[in-house]
């Protein structure tokens, strides 16, 4: 690196010089009057020779354009956001006016949508409540019919002869199985 600089410096020359060190790290120093990309180009031009082939080329190429277009879009954007708007012209205020209004009635149109949705669900759900309401209360209805037949003390006495009956039959078959003798209950 000492002696580029001292070739830069007595010879008046431009030099360029990329060292790469055993532990992979990189050196470079490169004139002062001239850059990197200056020092490839005359490389290239002298030599014939290309470093790079189209393909990268191409591709630096692309990344420039996609710069520049990033570069609007964000230029653009501060203009949406009301920034950056005195230098704009009356008809590009006028685009930009139109575009908001547009991106504002699309806004107002999905939360409508979203509003209708929600109210449809609602009484969706109201309805599904009426619904198991009606069955909460015909199943209370049932089951305060079933607890005044209980205390009727008619149903109680029917009720007490068919248990009675039904232990007196079990114990008549019990019994006869324990004698060996065949009973059929009817």
């Amino acid at each position: 690196m000492k002696k580029a600089k001292e070739i830069t410096v007595l010879c008046d020359a431009k030099v360029s010089l990329v060292i790469f060190a055993s532990s992979g790290k990189m050196h470079e120093y490169c004139s002062p009057s001239t850059t990197l990309i200056d020092m490839l180009d005359m490389y290239h031009k002298q030599s014939g020779k290309r470093l790079w082939d189209a393909k990268h080329e191409n591709l630096s190429n692309e990344i420039d354009r996609i710069k520049k277009e990033n570069d609007n879009m964000q230029i653009e954007l501060r203009h949406l956001e009301g920034q950056d708007i005195s230098s704009l012209q009356p008809n590009e205020l006028l685009g930009i006016e139109h575009a908001l209004e547009n991106g504002l009635a699309c806004v107002r149109e999905k939360k409508m949508e979203f509003y209708k949705m929600k109210k449809k669900n609602e009484m969706n759900l109201e309805e599904e409540n009426k619904h198991l309401r009606f069955i909460l209360q015909q199943q209370e209805m049932a089951m305060e019919e079933n607890m005044r037949e209980m205390e009727n003390p008619y149903h109680q006495q029917r009720v007490g002869v068919q248990l009675s009956d039904a232990f007196c039959l079990q114990g008549a078959a019990n019994s006869a199985k324990f004698a060996g003798e065949d009973v059929i209950c009817l």
